[in-house]
């Protein structure tokens, strides 16, 4: 035991730090956790002697009970509310967008029916009564949504050591059911669609569709991203647009950060579209708006709307292309790995996060896919 000028160090066998002290009454009082490192353990006398100090010292064994009782009445509107601005993924904020897609399942479909309630007395009859009968009226997709938004918050609770046990434990809850499938461009439509857009944007179906690229990630485009002699386009951030703001960060998903083999048959259209609509110098955008800065969605769609009307594919959303991209690239003989490459997919199945594409088998992809448009 290490003795200081006002309390006890202790290191412990399992080589974690205990501190204690005597208090003004004369007792021993042992901090209510202990310590990863000394200095922790030092820092926490400290704060005790400060207490001791000031004159309101209460033994600390009084002080954490009603701490905890007062954390225990916190309702589950006031824990949601500070969980999302705590909340980390691997060291980083939620991003904007995925704080928007919580607040609104907290706000719609959680808060009004369960915020009011203190998190410690929510049962899992409770959440039987909300899901079955409060969201009945739902559509299936936001139903699973605000389900795992709330499952998640309540994970976190557990870990916070404010319950025991997660109340939100429905089979299958969690998951929405597709009713309707999706239906993969043809090529003639695609050509259809191409021919219909500005010719500045048509590059971008081009990519949306045979590399598979996200909108976010090709409205990040930029001219030093392009590879021209290898035909390779590195995909390394995405844009998110929230009505506050338009924030730059890394693609959606780990697996995100990926480089794309640009099929042969588009090289011209690639080559073309850098020398009449992107301007000089590294940080080009491909794809800027009339402003200059980065183009959103919602400019895209208006000329979107027009040109899968005239391919009578009204049905047809603008990610699709993605997944007939997926589809072409299927059909060119890609496997599941390769696949999940060259998407950036991050899946569910454990055993698919550790099969990699073999390296050169992207670019015979690629010529396969120019192939099959006949390029």
């Amino acid at each position: 035991m290490g003795r200081r000028g006002f309390g006890y160090v202790r290191r412990l066998p399992s080589k974690r730090y205990q501190a204690s002290y005597a208090g003004p009454d004369l007792q021993r009082h042992v901090a209510p956790t202990t310590f990863t490192t000394k200095a922790d353990a030092e820092s926490w006398l400290g704060a005790e002697r400060k207490v001791v100090e000031s004159g309101s010292w209460r033994p600390p064994a009084v002080r954490e009970a009603e701490a905890r009782r007062s954390v225990q009445t916190e309702t589950l509107g006031e824990y949601s509310a500070r969980w999302i601005v705590q909340r980390r993924v691997k060291g980083e904020p939620l991003r904007p967008n995925t704080v928007i897609d919580y607040q609104r399942a907290l706000r719609l479909y959680i808060t009004p029916h369960l915020g009011e309630r203190p998190i410690t007395e929510i049962t899992r009859s409770d959440i039987r009564d909300w899901h079955a009968n409060l969201l009945r009226s739902v559509k299936d997709r936001p139903k699973a949504k605000a389900y795992a938004v709330l499952r998640t918050i309540m994970n976190a609770a557990v870990e916070d050591e404010l319950i025991d046990v997660n109340p939100v434990s429905i089979r299958g809850a969690g998951i929405a059911r597709r009713k309707h499938g999706i239906e993969p461009a043809t090529l003639e439509e695609l050509d259809a669609i191409v021919a219909e857009m500005p010719k500045r944007l048509r590059l971008m179906v081009l990519l949306a569709t045979w590399c598979a690229l996200r909108y976010g990630e090709l409205a990040e485009l930029r001219r030093r991203d392009i590879d021209l002699s290898n035909d390779v386009i590195k995909v390394r951030r995405a844009v998110t647009f929230t009505p506050n703001a338009t924030t730059v960060g890394p693609p959606k998903t780990d697996a995100g950060v990926r480089d794309v083999a640009v099929p042969p048959h588009l090289h011209r259209a690639l080559r073309d579209h850098l020398k009449d609509h992107t301007k000089p110098g590294r940080d080009s955008l491909l794809f800027p708006a009339d402003s200059g800065g980065h183009l959103h969605e919602s400019v895209v769609y208006r000329h979107w709307n027009k040109a899968r009307m005239a391919a009578g594919r009204p049905d047809l959303r603008f990610h699709d292309l993605r997944h007939t991209g997926a589809t072409l690239a299927a059909q060119a003989g890609a496997t599941t790995a390769e696949l999940q490459a060259r998407l950036g997919h991050t899946t569910a199945d454990a055993a698919m996060i550790y099969q990699h594409a073999a390296k050169g088998r992207d670019r015979q992809l690629a010529k396969r896919l120019s192939k099959l448009a006949g390029g």
